[in-house]
């Protein structure tokens, strides 16, 4: 009952998003006074200029259930290690598993959807993250965990170049903004992660990632809710795309400067930059808790404080970076976001303990700022492939960062957790790379 009450008043919602006048236009109709062709082009209009808030809303509370759920994993961390005897290179194994699966599948799920998208595919990956956090809640031994979390890592996957193309469908003309808050909802779901630790997984033990099932079954709901709307998105604007085809210069097929050296310079580029970013954010959103618990004594529970304070200000971060990319430009922001935050980096596993606490919350602020930004940008690049661009950046780029998370972990059990959390603090200077990307101008003209 109370889903079709919610049906009912986002499609109002909705409705009255669609611009000025629709309604009386369609009142119009019984009388004569508007042909029904205008209407349709105004309807297709809002495609491109109107922003569908209460949608973006709705998938961004999914985007943060569906990452509370992956975000149960590190948080799992120091429990499984007690309870199952973990080593660090096993650690590095479970995290591998879920974001390859989470990852890899990215852009392969997203170029299936990219010729034929279906809204009921979320549900059914909801539901495959669910038999997830069953899975870890009762397995015995490492390989169930290892089981459970690919569960997870496939459910993500489908969720998120889906949730990205809504996102774009419901954007209208502010891209940089819209990405920013769907992206704030995915990255609040992680920041999650230390505070689950501390009140659920700390007292509760590993029984405890049974409450992962309650996120799982709301998002189920609020994705059912949206996918009526979806549907009708979708409808409208392959017509839009249709129209655009008859139109366009014979010899000049949308897809094609998708095959343009530059544009696959400027991809390779954007994913080996996300991939260096992923490598620094696995160290820390996986690893920095073990090095305060060796390095400065602190015990489980206070060794999360540092993390919370990271993720959090990284959501902070994340919705500033859209708002300063529409500002300032993409590149800018992207070029600010992974090599601005390279001293802090460099300064973080040296510093007393009193200092850790602002430095890490400057930095995680800094280093998730473009996180939103380089979606965009990859879908200004591959305008007809949005399901595709959100893949390779939000994805794959993610899936070569999780190597990143095995040999951090095969690392640290050879040559120290120490010396490990060092040599990441260099990590960030690979941002410095980014100078090399196309300009914006260059960006939108392929758009």
């Amino acid at each position: 009952m109370w889903i079709s009450v919610a049906k009912t008043r986002l499609n109002r919602r909705v409705f009255a998003l669609t611009g000025p006048g629709t309604a009386s236009k369609l009142r119009d109709i019984h009388k004569g006074g508007t042909p029904l062709s205008s209407i349709a082009d105004s309807r297709k209009a809002t495609l491109v200029t109107v922003t569908v808030l209460p949608v973006l809303l709705a998938v961004s509370l999914v985007h943060l259930l569906n990452d509370s759920m992956q975000a149960v994993v590190p948080a799992m961390f120091t429990i499984l290690e007690e309870s199952l005897h973990l080593t660090y290179t096993q650690v590095g194994w479970i995290l591998f598993a879920l974001n390859m699966t989470s990852s890899v599948m990215q852009p392969v799920v997203g170029s299936y959807t990219d010729r034929r998208s279906s809204p009921y595919m979320m549900p059914f990956g909801m539901g495959l993250s669910l038999l997830g956090m069953v899975g870890i809640a009762y397995a015995p031994n490492f390989w169930y965990v290892l089981l459970a979390v690919v569960f997870i890592g496939l459910g993500s996957a489908i969720f998120h170049p889906e949730g990205s193309r809504i996102v774009y469908l419901a954007a209208g003309g502010r891209r940089g903004f819209a990405q920013s808050v769907y992206q704030v909802g995915g990255n609040a779901g992680s920041s999650l992660a230390p505070l689950m630790t501390v009140y659920i997984f700390a007292p509760l033990g590993q029984i405890g990632a049974a409450w992962g099932t309650i996120l799982a079954a709301l998002a189920i709901a609020v994705l059912l809710v949206l996918a009526p709307w979806y549907k009708k998105r979708l409808a409208d604007w392959e017509e839009l795309k249709a129209q655009r085809r008859a139109s366009s210069k014979p010899g000049v097929l949308p897809g094609q400067e998708t095959s343009h050296p530059r544009v696959k310079f400027a991809m390779g580029l954007l994913i080996f930059l996300v991939f260096a970013r992923s490598w620094y954010h696995a160290s820390i959103s996986s690893f920095y808790q073990f090095f305060l618990k060796n390095d400065y004594g602190l015990t489980t529970e206070q060794a999360q404080i540092p993390l919370f304070l990271f993720l959090a200000a990284g959501v902070v971060g994340t919705f500033f970076g859209g708002v300063m990319a529409d500002r300032f430009g993409m590149k800018n922001t992207i070029v600010f976001s992974i090599a601005g935050g390279a001293p802090l980096a460099l300064a973080l596993p040296y510093l007393p303990l009193f200092w850790v606490y602002p430095l890490i919350t400057v930095l995680g602020f800094i280093i998730l700022s473009g996180f939103s930004v380089t979606v965009v940008y990859a879908q200004f690049l591959m305008p007809s492939k949005v399901g595709m661009a959100s893949g390779l950046t939000t994805g794959l780029a993610f899936g070569m960062g999780a190597i990143g998370a095995v040999a951090l972990g095969k690392a640290s059990d050879l040559f120290g957790l120490t010396d490990v959390m060092r040599f990441c603090s260099f990590l960030p200077l690979v941002g410095l790379l980014a100078i090399l990307l196309p300009s914006d101008r260059e960006t939108r003209k392929a758009s």
